[in-house]
């Protein structure tokens, strides 16, 4: 079998970063899957469970009710690896591009307060697994470290 385009990434050099992973065409209409990598791989510690899981409800709540890109999210959820998340947007996008999606995202997430959307036994399969403080914690080091002040580094996969 042939390795899989996300696996072709050589990961030790791969910062954190907001990068185009794929672009796929279905008929007329392109998705665009973006690699939202929070931690760096094998360098520093990956997030738990808990954190992911609330960062994950908090960021498709905000994404699916977002004004511009609401219509146009498909999904957004954790990697398995636990360092970071895919957001696949219907349209053809650059990294660029959704900078600023990313910062009034992360705001979000590093300034909630309150019960998390989605956090109960009626909605959720595991609704006790989440970490609000930790969510926004990391939400507020990613703005910091990476998207307030990001660079071409941290938008294209190293090579």
């Amino acid at each position: 079998m042939e390795k899989i385009t996300s696996f072709t990434i050589d990961h030790i050099k791969l910062l954190k970063g907001v990068y185009v992973s794929r672009r796929d065409t279905f008929g007329a209409e392109t998705i665009t899957t973006f690699d939202i990598r929070m931690t760096k791989p094998n360098g520093e510690p990956v997030m738990n469970t808990a954190e992911i899981h609330t960062i994950e409800h908090l960021a498709a709540t905000f994404l699916r009710n977002h004004k511009d890109y609401g219509s146009k999210t498909v999904y957004f959820g954790p990697m398995g690896c636990r360092t970071g998340f895919y957001l696949l947007l219907s349209g053809d996008y650059t990294s660029k591009d959704i900078v600023p999606l990313m910062v009034e995202m992360f705001e979000f997430i590093a300034n909630f307060q309150g019960d998390v959307p989605g956090a109960c036994a009626k909605d959720c399969g595991n609704y006790l697994d989440m970490n609000l403080p930790m969510a926004n914690y990391l939400a507020k080091k990613f703005l910091d470290e990476v998207l307030y002040d990001i660079t071409e580094e941290h938008l294209v996969y190293p090579q």
